[in-house]
């Protein structure tokens, strides 16, 4: 993606973790993606939201801090070198509300070509998993990056 990126993150020595802090607005907001195994095998599940009052995600929070590219092609890079860590793992990913995979869709969407180059993308309709098409009505992705 062809988007500035934030530099300033804070990574676990396993890549499952990672902490960012988005600079805009309404100041400096920290941020965390987290990588978590799921019931199948070799596919991962990404979280990402604000870190909240706790210490954990908040996936619902609507920081409106005016970065919002800048934050979604920082998740993408991290997407990237966390696959390149981890080839063989697939990262599902959704979002918290049907508005945010919406937005996520479009993202993807704009930027297909792309990331093509870099990962299969796939799409949940329904029951089924197949290729991601731009406007397409899904519930959720599936990424895979290529083999090189």
């Amino acid at each position: 993606m062809r988007y500035e990126i934030y530099r300033n993150l804070r990574i676990t020595e396993d890549f499952r973790v990672v902490d960012f802090t988005s600079e805009g607005k309404k100041g400096n907001i920290s941020k965390r993606i987290v990588f978590s195994a799921t019931e199948w095998k070799d596919v991962y599940n990404l979280a990402f939201g604000d870190i909240g009052a706790n210490g954990e995600i908040d996936d619902f929070s609507i920081s409106d801090n005016g970065d919002r590219n800048k934050i979604l092609a920082t998740v993408v890079d991290v997407v990237m070198a966390y696959t390149k860590r981890y080839p063989d793992r697939l990262i599902f990913f959704r979002g918290s509300t049907r508005e945010r995979t919406r937005l996520y869709r479009m993202a993807v969407g704009i930027n297909l070509r792309e990331l093509s180059c870099d990962f299969d993308i796939y799409a949940f309709v329904g029951e089924d998993i197949m290729p991601f098409t731009p406007n397409m009505e899904m519930t959720a992705f599936l990424i895979k990056r290529k083999k090189v």
